[in-house]
């Protein structure tokens, strides 16, 4: 298969990345109820524009590795970091993280996503990879439990309102951490249908970075 044209990985990143930051921003409605607050800067400038940001970093990765990569492209491994760092451009953010630890969640969020991506990722030590695994895990567990004991979601176990939200943020962490994980994944090259030995396959390992 043809690596894809770099515009186009970037382009649908984005897309992604903007229907997934939406979706997130759902999940946390619902965590919060009516006390929820849809307005320009706080859900378009710190949560679904950070996130088309961050799949069209993560869409242009993937273009890169398809080609065998490039001199520093594993930076992108820190887009994720993005999610944590947008939110505090909101008024009073800095403070309340800092003083009433408002707002880790979002730090959290950027952490899971790149430890479990270099987790799943295949490179790298096997010590540090199953250390990330099992960080990011409890990272995951924690942010979907919080459906059923936060906010409006705070609902018995046998409801079906908390264990929907539940999947919802489960759901969606998993698919962030699998799109993390492309900075970290071996590159491929893609050698032309004559120069490729004994008929096989198009794509390959290959020792760039």
């Amino acid at each position: 298969m043809a690596p894809p044209s770099v515009r186009v990985a970037v382009a649908l990143g984005a897309l992604f990345g903007f229907a997934w930051a939406a979706a997130f921003r759902a999940y946390m409605s619902e965590l919060a109820g009516p006390a929820s607050k849809i307005d320009w800067f706080g859900t378009f400038g710190a949560i679904v524009l950070p996130g088309a940001i961050v799949g069209g970093l993560l869409g242009w990765a993937h273009a890169l590795r398809m080609r065998g990569g490039r001199p520093g492209w594993r930076w992108l491994a820190l887009a994720p970091l993005l999610f944590a760092v947008a939110p505090m451009f909101l008024p009073g953010a800095l403070e309340a993280l800092l003083t009433e630890g408002l707002g880790g969640g979002a730090v959290g969020v950027a952490l899971l996503a790149m430890g479990g991506g270099f987790a799943i990722s295949g490179r790298g030590p096997l010590w540090a990879r199953i250390v990330c695994g099992v960080l990011s895990a409890v990272l995951l567990a924690g942010a979907a439990a919080t459906a059923l004991f936060l906010g409006r979601a705070a609902l018995p176990g046998n409801e079906a309102r908390g264990w929907w939200t539940l999947l919802l943020a489960a759901s969606l962490l998993m698919i962030l951490v699998l799109a993390a994980s492309i900075p970290f994944r071996p590159v491929l090259t893609h050698a032309p249908a004559g120069l490729r030995p004994n008929g096989g396959p198009e794509s390959g390992s290959s020792g760039r970075e």
